[in-house]
């Protein structure tokens, strides 16, 4: 696997893994909070920076798995 190829997986795996993490510990604003024009499904506390991280580490770990089945000669590509 080159380098550019190994990038592009890992940017593919870290957005699908943002999607998955985003609705982690998500707690919708008390509705007497609310001003107006703020919508009532936004997240209290987002903690976004938290949710980049998880996602970046869930994401190396996923790429090492897939970068082991593929050095591992598990799945090819090849004919």
């Amino acid at each position: 696997m080159s380098w550019q190829t190994g990038i592009a997986i890992y940017f593919v795996v870290w957005w699908i893994a943002l999607f998955a993490v985003l609705p982690w510990g998500v707690k919708r604003i008390d509705p007497a909070d609310l001003n107006p024009g703020e919508d009532p499904g936004a997240p209290a506390k987002p903690r976004i920076l938290l949710k980049f991280f998880a996602t970046s580490v869930l994401s190396g770990v996923i790429f090492g798995i897939i970068y082991w089945i593929h050095e591992s000669g598990l799945v090819t590509f090849r004919q």
